[in-house]
Protein backbone atom coordinates (compact mmCIF):
# COMPACT_ATOMS: atom_id res chain seq x y z
CA UNK A 1 0.00 0.00 0.00
CA UNK A 2 1.29 3.59 -0.89
CA UNK A 3 -0.11 5.26 1.86
CA UNK A 4 1.65 2.14 4.18
CA UNK A 5 5.14 3.31 5.95
CA UNK A 6 7.44 0.45 7.74
CA UNK A 7 9.85 2.66 9.43
CA UNK A 8 9.10 6.09 12.20
CA UNK A 9 12.06 7.50 10.22
CA UNK A 10 9.41 6.98 6.37
CA UNK A 11 6.92 8.76 8.33
CA UNK A 12 9.47 11.58 9.41
CA UNK A 13 10.26 12.08 5.99
CA UNK A 14 7.11 12.16 4.61
CA UNK A 15 6.28 14.81 7.11
CA UNK A 16 8.99 17.08 6.11
CA UNK A 17 7.66 16.49 2.68
CA UNK A 18 4.06 17.19 3.62
CA UNK A 19 3.93 20.11 6.20
CA UNK A 20 4.74 23.85 5.79
CA UNK A 21 8.30 24.83 7.02
CA UNK A 22 7.57 26.38 10.12
CA UNK A 23 4.99 24.10 11.51
CA UNK A 24 7.99 20.91 10.49
CA UNK A 25 10.49 22.68 12.01
CA UNK A 26 8.26 22.81 15.47
CA UNK A 27 8.20 19.39 15.80
CA UNK A 28 11.74 18.90 15.73
CA UNK A 29 12.79 21.65 17.85
CA UNK A 30 15.00 21.64 20.52
CA UNK A 31 16.39 23.96 23.23
CA UNK A 32 19.77 26.14 22.43
CA UNK A 33 21.85 23.71 20.40
CA UNK A 34 20.23 20.67 20.67
CA UNK A 35 22.70 18.60 22.86
CA UNK A 36 19.66 17.08 24.55
CA UNK A 37 17.33 16.49 21.66
CA UNK A 38 20.22 14.32 19.80
CA UNK A 39 21.29 12.12 22.59
CA UNK A 40 17.86 11.46 23.32
CA UNK A 41 17.86 9.42 20.33
CA UNK A 42 21.77 8.66 19.62
CA UNK A 43 21.79 7.23 23.47
CA UNK A 44 19.86 4.13 22.14
CA UNK A 45 22.42 3.41 19.92
CA UNK A 46 24.87 2.72 22.15
CA UNK A 47 23.10 0.18 24.41
CA UNK A 48 23.50 -3.41 23.05
CA UNK A 49 21.43 -6.68 23.23
CA UNK A 50 22.58 -10.37 23.93
CA UNK A 51 20.08 -12.57 21.71
CA UNK A 52 19.46 -15.99 22.47
CA UNK A 53 19.08 -18.68 19.48
CA UNK A 54 17.04 -21.77 20.83
CA UNK A 55 13.95 -22.36 22.75
CA UNK A 56 12.54 -18.86 21.70
CA UNK A 57 8.80 -18.50 22.72
CA UNK A 58 5.94 -19.50 20.36
CA UNK A 59 4.22 -15.95 21.49
CA UNK A 60 4.98 -13.14 23.35
CA UNK A 61 3.08 -11.20 25.99
CA UNK A 62 2.98 -6.89 25.84
CA UNK A 63 0.35 -6.21 27.70
CA UNK A 64 0.89 -3.77 30.84
CA UNK A 65 -0.83 -1.93 32.83
CA UNK A 66 -0.09 2.00 33.41
CA UNK A 67 -1.73 4.31 35.74
CA UNK A 68 -4.65 1.59 36.95
CA UNK A 69 -5.73 1.65 32.73
CA UNK A 70 -5.13 -1.86 30.98
CA UNK A 71 -2.83 -1.34 27.73
CA UNK A 72 -1.93 -3.83 24.94
CA UNK A 73 1.57 -2.80 24.25
CA UNK A 74 3.92 -0.33 26.85
CA UNK A 75 3.44 2.73 24.88
CA UNK A 76 1.22 5.38 25.32
CA UNK A 77 0.66 8.93 23.08
CA UNK A 78 2.64 11.76 24.87
CA UNK A 79 0.70 14.75 25.28
CA UNK A 80 1.69 17.43 22.85
CA UNK A 81 0.90 21.15 22.81
CA UNK A 82 -1.43 23.14 19.95
CA UNK A 83 -1.14 20.50 16.72
CA UNK A 84 -1.29 22.07 13.39
CA UNK A 85 -0.08 19.03 11.33
CA UNK A 86 -3.70 17.09 10.76
CA UNK A 87 -7.12 19.09 10.85
CA UNK A 88 -8.72 16.16 13.17
CA UNK A 89 -5.55 16.86 15.77
CA UNK A 90 -5.78 15.33 18.89
CA UNK A 91 -8.93 13.67 17.85
CA UNK A 92 -7.60 11.10 15.35
CA UNK A 93 -4.77 10.49 17.73
CA UNK A 94 -6.55 9.28 20.48
CA UNK A 95 -9.08 6.99 17.97
CA UNK A 96 -5.50 5.78 16.21
CA UNK A 97 -4.36 4.74 20.30
CA UNK A 98 -8.03 3.43 21.06
CA UNK A 99 -7.54 1.24 17.88
CA UNK A 100 -4.40 -0.50 19.32
CA UNK A 101 -5.60 -0.45 23.08
CA UNK A 102 -3.52 2.04 24.43
CA UNK A 103 -4.00 5.38 25.74
CA UNK A 104 -3.67 9.17 24.97
CA UNK A 105 -2.10 11.78 27.21
CA UNK A 106 -3.87 14.77 26.46
CA UNK A 107 -2.29 18.15 26.42
CA UNK A 108 -4.13 20.94 28.68
CA UNK A 109 -2.68 23.28 25.63
CA UNK A 110 -3.93 21.19 23.18
CA UNK A 111 -5.95 22.23 20.36
CA UNK A 112 -9.09 19.84 20.66
CA UNK A 113 -11.04 19.90 24.18
CA UNK A 114 -11.44 17.15 26.30
CA UNK A 115 -14.62 15.99 26.00
CA UNK A 116 -14.12 15.29 22.46
CA UNK A 117 -10.77 13.20 22.92
CA UNK A 118 -12.40 11.24 26.04
CA UNK A 119 -14.98 10.62 23.47
CA UNK A 120 -12.57 9.24 20.90
CA UNK A 121 -10.30 7.25 23.75
CA UNK A 122 -11.83 6.66 27.35
CA UNK A 123 -8.19 5.63 28.24
CA UNK A 124 -7.55 10.02 27.97
CA UNK A 125 -4.85 10.83 30.75
CA UNK A 126 -5.24 14.73 31.14
CA UNK A 127 -1.81 16.64 31.39
CA UNK A 128 -1.52 20.02 33.38
CA UNK A 129 1.00 22.64 33.47
CA UNK A 130 1.20 25.09 37.07
CA UNK A 131 -0.43 28.06 34.90
CA UNK A 132 -2.29 30.39 37.31
CA UNK A 133 -2.69 29.90 40.85
CA UNK A 134 -4.11 26.79 42.42
CA UNK A 135 -7.76 26.92 41.78
CA UNK A 136 -7.56 27.68 38.14
CA UNK A 137 -5.36 24.64 38.00
CA UNK A 138 -7.56 22.61 40.32
CA UNK A 139 -10.59 23.24 37.72
CA UNK A 140 -8.56 22.31 34.53
CA UNK A 141 -8.34 18.66 36.49
CA UNK A 142 -12.20 18.73 37.18
CA UNK A 143 -13.73 19.66 33.72
CA UNK A 144 -11.31 17.12 32.83
CA UNK A 145 -12.38 14.37 35.63
CA UNK A 146 -16.08 15.51 34.35
CA UNK A 147 -15.21 14.67 31.03
CA UNK A 148 -14.02 11.21 32.02
CA UNK A 149 -10.36 11.42 32.07
CA UNK A 150 -9.10 8.59 34.06
CA UNK A 151 -5.53 10.47 35.19
CA UNK A 152 -3.87 13.41 35.52
CA UNK A 153 -0.51 14.21 34.48
CA UNK A 154 1.41 16.91 35.52
CA UNK A 155 4.45 18.36 33.30
CA UNK A 156 7.17 19.64 35.55
CA UNK A 157 9.71 19.77 32.98
CA UNK A 158 10.07 23.55 31.27
CA UNK A 159 12.28 26.05 32.43
CA UNK A 160 11.41 28.60 29.50
CA UNK A 161 15.04 28.04 27.68
CA UNK A 162 13.39 28.35 24.16
CA UNK A 163 16.03 29.87 22.22
CA UNK A 164 17.91 28.16 19.76
CA UNK A 165 21.12 27.98 17.98
CA UNK A 166 19.48 27.69 14.35
CA UNK A 167 16.72 29.80 14.77
CA UNK A 168 12.95 29.48 16.19
CA UNK A 169 10.25 28.93 14.29
CA UNK A 170 7.81 31.69 13.92
CA UNK A 171 4.73 30.78 15.60
CA UNK A 172 1.59 32.81 15.38
CA UNK A 173 -0.44 34.10 18.09
CA UNK A 174 -3.58 34.17 15.98
CA UNK A 175 -4.65 33.76 11.87
CA UNK A 176 -6.00 36.89 11.07
CA UNK A 177 -5.95 37.54 7.79
CA UNK A 178 -2.52 39.56 8.11
CA UNK A 179 -0.84 35.89 9.24
CA UNK A 180 -2.49 34.14 6.27
CA UNK A 181 -1.66 36.13 3.69
CA UNK A 182 2.38 35.60 5.13
CA UNK A 183 2.22 32.35 5.98
CA UNK A 184 -0.03 31.71 2.92
CA UNK A 185 3.61 30.61 0.50
CA UNK A 186 4.75 28.52 2.54
CA UNK A 187 0.94 27.04 2.34
CA UNK A 188 1.09 26.81 -1.24
CA UNK A 189 3.89 24.69 -1.50
CA UNK A 190 2.57 22.19 0.57
CA UNK A 191 -1.05 21.38 -1.13
CA UNK A 192 -2.17 18.09 0.28
CA UNK A 193 -1.51 19.75 4.44
CA UNK A 194 -3.08 23.16 2.55
CA UNK A 195 -6.32 21.50 1.09
CA UNK A 196 -6.91 19.37 4.36
CA UNK A 197 -7.21 22.53 6.72
CA UNK A 198 -8.78 24.08 3.61
CA UNK A 199 -11.92 21.45 4.15
CA UNK A 200 -11.82 20.91 7.69
CA UNK A 201 -10.69 24.80 8.43
CA UNK A 202 -7.27 26.40 9.43
CA UNK A 203 -5.40 25.10 12.58
CA UNK A 204 -6.67 26.82 15.86
CA UNK A 205 -4.46 28.42 17.96
CA UNK A 206 -6.58 28.65 20.88
CA UNK A 207 -6.59 26.19 24.04
CA UNK A 208 -9.86 25.43 24.54
CA UNK A 209 -8.87 23.15 28.09
CA UNK A 210 -7.07 25.85 29.73
CA UNK A 211 -10.92 27.52 30.84
CA UNK A 212 -14.37 25.39 32.01
CA UNK A 213 -16.28 24.49 29.11
CA UNK A 214 -18.14 27.23 27.06
CA UNK A 215 -15.69 30.22 28.15
CA UNK A 216 -13.96 32.25 25.51
CA UNK A 217 -10.24 29.89 25.09
CA UNK A 218 -7.13 31.77 25.43
CA UNK A 219 -4.71 31.47 22.40
CA UNK A 220 -1.61 29.64 22.93
CA UNK A 221 0.42 32.54 23.51
CA UNK A 222 -2.42 34.08 25.94
CA UNK A 223 -2.01 30.74 28.16
CA UNK A 224 2.14 30.83 27.63
CA UNK A 225 1.92 34.32 28.77
CA UNK A 226 0.30 33.16 31.89
CA UNK A 227 2.56 30.59 32.55
CA UNK A 228 5.81 32.46 32.14
CA UNK A 229 4.37 34.56 34.89
CA UNK A 230 2.77 31.93 37.62
CA UNK A 231 5.48 31.24 40.07
CA UNK A 232 6.98 27.31 39.86
CA UNK A 233 4.81 25.13 41.91
CA UNK A 234 6.52 23.66 45.28
CA UNK A 235 6.19 20.47 46.19
CA UNK A 236 3.78 21.12 48.47
CA UNK A 237 1.48 22.38 46.13
CA UNK A 238 1.77 19.54 43.86
CA UNK A 239 0.96 17.30 47.11
CA UNK A 240 -1.87 19.57 47.49
CA UNK A 241 -3.10 18.69 43.68
CA UNK A 242 -2.05 14.98 44.15
CA UNK A 243 -4.96 15.03 46.77
CA UNK A 244 -7.33 17.11 45.43
CA UNK A 245 -7.41 14.62 42.03
CA UNK A 246 -7.69 11.52 44.12
CA UNK A 247 -6.89 9.23 41.47
CA UNK A 248 -4.18 8.37 39.78
CA UNK A 249 -1.45 11.01 39.46
CA UNK A 250 1.90 11.56 37.46
CA UNK A 251 4.44 13.65 37.67
CA UNK A 252 6.49 14.00 34.08
CA UNK A 253 9.89 15.63 33.81
CA UNK A 254 11.67 13.52 36.57
CA UNK A 255 15.66 13.56 36.01
CA UNK A 256 16.78 13.36 39.27
CA UNK A 257 16.43 10.31 41.95
CA UNK A 258 15.76 13.18 44.64
CA UNK A 259 12.87 14.06 42.99
CA UNK A 260 11.42 10.67 42.13
CA UNK A 261 11.29 10.56 46.14
CA UNK A 262 9.60 13.14 46.23
CA UNK A 263 7.20 12.14 44.20
CA UNK A 264 7.04 8.99 45.13
CA UNK A 265 6.60 10.48 49.28
CA UNK A 266 4.04 12.63 48.05
CA UNK A 267 1.65 9.63 46.94
CA UNK A 268 2.37 9.69 42.91
CA UNK A 269 1.27 6.78 41.15
CA UNK A 270 3.77 7.07 38.49
CA UNK A 271 6.76 9.25 37.26
CA UNK A 272 7.92 10.03 33.97
CA UNK A 273 11.66 10.31 33.18
CA UNK A 274 11.72 13.16 30.52
CA UNK A 275 13.69 16.39 29.38
CA UNK A 276 11.06 17.72 27.59
CA UNK A 277 12.05 16.20 24.17
CA UNK A 278 15.10 17.93 24.67
CA UNK A 279 13.08 21.41 24.74
CA UNK A 280 14.17 22.06 28.58
CA UNK A 281 17.62 22.60 29.53
CA UNK A 282 19.81 21.89 26.74
CA UNK A 283 22.92 19.44 28.30
CA UNK A 284 20.70 17.62 30.30
CA UNK A 285 21.84 13.86 29.35
CA UNK A 286 19.35 11.64 27.30
CA UNK A 287 16.36 10.27 29.39
CA UNK A 288 17.51 6.55 28.79
CA UNK A 289 20.63 7.63 30.44
CA UNK A 290 18.60 9.07 33.99
CA UNK A 291 16.38 6.32 33.90
CA UNK A 292 18.52 3.57 36.09
CA UNK A 293 19.27 6.05 38.74
CA UNK A 294 15.40 7.30 38.99
CA UNK A 295 14.12 3.80 38.64
CA UNK A 296 16.46 2.29 41.42
CA UNK A 297 15.27 5.41 43.66
CA UNK A 298 12.10 4.45 43.64
CA UNK A 299 11.90 0.55 43.00
CA UNK A 300 8.32 -0.76 42.45
CA UNK A 301 6.53 1.92 45.20
CA UNK A 302 5.97 4.01 41.77
CA UNK A 303 5.15 3.12 38.21
CA UNK A 304 8.29 4.81 36.35
CA UNK A 305 7.69 5.59 32.38
CA UNK A 306 10.15 7.00 30.06
CA UNK A 307 9.79 9.63 27.78
CA UNK A 308 12.34 10.66 24.87
CA UNK A 309 14.08 9.29 22.02
CA UNK A 310 11.90 6.41 21.25
CA UNK A 311 11.83 5.44 17.52
CA UNK A 312 11.62 1.58 17.24
CA UNK A 313 10.28 -1.31 19.02
CA UNK A 314 13.64 -1.99 19.85
CA UNK A 315 14.27 1.32 22.12
CA UNK A 316 11.31 0.33 24.22
CA UNK A 317 12.40 -2.98 24.55
CA UNK A 318 15.69 -1.21 26.27
CA UNK A 319 13.61 1.12 28.13
CA UNK A 320 11.81 -1.76 29.83
CA UNK A 321 15.01 -3.71 30.23
CA UNK A 322 16.59 -0.86 32.30
CA UNK A 323 13.69 -0.18 34.57
CA UNK A 324 10.43 1.00 32.52
CA UNK A 325 7.61 0.36 33.00
CA UNK A 326 6.32 1.87 29.81
CA UNK A 327 7.33 4.51 27.20
CA UNK A 328 5.74 7.79 25.82
CA UNK A 329 6.07 8.45 22.58
CA UNK A 330 5.64 12.15 21.14
CA UNK A 331 7.12 13.20 18.03
CA UNK A 332 6.67 9.67 16.01
CA UNK A 333 3.02 9.67 16.72
CA UNK A 334 3.44 13.18 15.13
CA UNK A 335 5.27 12.54 12.12
CA UNK A 336 2.65 9.44 11.50
CA UNK A 337 -0.32 11.94 11.79
CA UNK A 338 1.28 14.59 9.56
CA UNK A 339 2.04 11.74 7.19
CA UNK A 340 -1.03 9.69 6.89
CA UNK A 341 -3.64 10.98 9.53
CA UNK A 342 -5.02 8.61 11.99
CA UNK A 343 -3.64 6.17 9.66
CA UNK A 344 -0.50 7.13 10.08
CA UNK A 345 -0.49 7.29 13.86
CA UNK A 346 -2.03 3.32 14.12
CA UNK A 347 0.93 3.07 11.60
CA UNK A 348 3.50 3.87 14.20
CA UNK A 349 2.12 2.17 16.95
CA UNK A 350 1.92 -1.12 14.83
CA UNK A 351 5.62 -0.86 13.85
CA UNK A 352 6.53 0.10 17.48
CA UNK A 353 4.31 -3.45 18.65
CA UNK A 354 6.65 -5.38 15.92
CA UNK A 355 9.59 -4.22 16.80
CA UNK A 356 8.48 -4.89 20.71
CA UNK A 357 7.52 -8.48 19.35
CA UNK A 358 10.71 -8.97 17.13
CA UNK A 359 12.94 -8.35 19.80
CA UNK A 360 10.88 -10.71 22.29
CA UNK A 361 11.52 -13.12 20.31
CA UNK A 362 15.30 -12.73 19.95
CA UNK A 363 15.71 -12.37 23.84
CA UNK A 364 13.58 -15.30 24.32
CA UNK A 365 11.24 -13.47 26.81
CA UNK A 366 7.65 -14.36 26.15
CA UNK A 367 6.34 -11.31 27.92
CA UNK A 368 7.88 -7.98 28.40
CA UNK A 369 7.41 -8.24 32.47
CA UNK A 370 10.51 -10.67 31.72
CA UNK A 371 13.34 -8.13 30.08
CA UNK A 372 16.28 -7.62 32.60
CA UNK A 373 19.23 -6.07 32.50
CA UNK A 374 21.22 -9.68 31.36
CA UNK A 375 19.58 -8.84 27.75
CA UNK A 376 21.21 -5.66 27.63
CA UNK A 377 25.29 -4.92 26.82
CA UNK A 378 25.87 -1.75 28.60
CA UNK A 379 28.76 0.41 28.10
CA UNK A 380 30.60 1.41 31.59
CA UNK A 381 29.65 4.70 30.88
CA UNK A 382 26.75 4.76 29.55
CA UNK A 383 24.23 5.52 32.42
CA UNK A 384 24.31 9.28 34.11
CA UNK A 385 23.71 10.51 37.69
CA UNK A 386 24.37 13.26 39.46
CA UNK A 387 27.34 13.22 42.10
CA UNK A 388 25.67 13.25 45.19
CA UNK A 389 24.37 9.71 43.70
CA UNK A 390 28.42 8.31 43.74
Amino acid sequence: MAEWFETVAEAHRRARRRLPRSVYLALVAGSERGSTLNDNIEAFGELGFAPRVADLPAERDMSTTVMDQELSLPVLVSPTGVQAVHPEGEVAVARAAAEVGTAIGLSSFASRAVEDVVEANPKTLFQVYWVGDREKVLARAERARAAGAKGLIVTLDWCFATGRDWGSPPIPEKLDLRTKLSFAPQGLVRPRWLSGFLRHGMPDLTTPNMVPRGEQAPTFFGAYGEWMFTPPPTWEDIAWLRERWGGPFMIKGITHPDDARRARDIGATAISVSNHGGNNLDSTPASIRLLPAVADAVGDDVEVLLDGGIRRGSDVVKALALGARAVLIGRAYLWGLAAEGQAGVRNVFDILRSGIDSSLLALARPSIDELTLEDLIIPRDFARHPVSEH
